[in-house]
């Protein structure tokens, strides 16, 4: 009886292992990831004023998929959305709807860049598929000190003074009532 137990524990533990290895990497487990994410992104929090940086420099160069290269600089005194991604991210994959439909609504009123370390083929692929609009760019000079993070997603607000009040890293809820409320405050100043 006893090797009966062993190899039914044995069974149970290499079904485990393969249904954690599905989760962890296969296309399943990227969309589980993903979904799960969505699951559990809240609303950012601003960061409070006396917690508040202002960006130690605007000397940040930045180029689009054409090729054509910009300076943080050009965005001096307007709010900027900035957004560290990746496609092969589930969080930053997790965010992106939310992400979009922000965009069409204040892609007049701020600044968006969506900063990736993919190919702009890469990343241009990728949001075709998912039905995105969203503006990319790839660093060409590091970014300020203020917004370097080793994690992705990772996302900022910096508002027209320069100070960063909104520091998020991983997913978030960026389509929120109360990240909306937050920006219409913003483009009244």
């Amino acid at each position: 009886m006893e090797p009966k137990k062993s190899n039914k524990s044995t069974i149970q533990n290499i079904v485990f292992i393969v249904l954690i290895a599905l989760l962890l990497f296969s296309p399943i487990g990227t969309f589980v990831k993903v979904h799960l994410n969505r699951l559990i992104a809240f609303s950012p929090k601003t960061i409070a004023v006396t917690d508040q940086k202002e960006l130690s420099t605007y000397q940040w160069l930045l180029k689009d998929g054409t090729g054509k290269t910009v300076s943080l600089e050009a965005y001096k005194g307007k709010i900027v959305f900035i957004n560290f991604w990746a496609t092969w991210c589930p969080p930053c994959i997790a965010e992106m709807p939310s992400i979009q439909k922000l965009y069409i609504d204040y892609q007049d009123k701020i600044v968006f860049l969506f900063v990736t370390t993919d190919s702009f083929e890469k990343a241009n692929a990728f949001m075709v598929k998912e039905n995105l609009t969203l503006p990319v760019y790839q660093s060409v000079t590091n970014p300020p000190l203020e917004m370097e993070s080793s994690t992705i997603p990772a996302t900022y607000l910096i508002d027209q003074s320069g100070n960063v009040i909104v520091s998020k890293i991983g997913t978030a809820n960026w389509n929120s009532d109360s990240f909306r409320e937050k920006l219409d405050e913003l483009v009244k100043k």
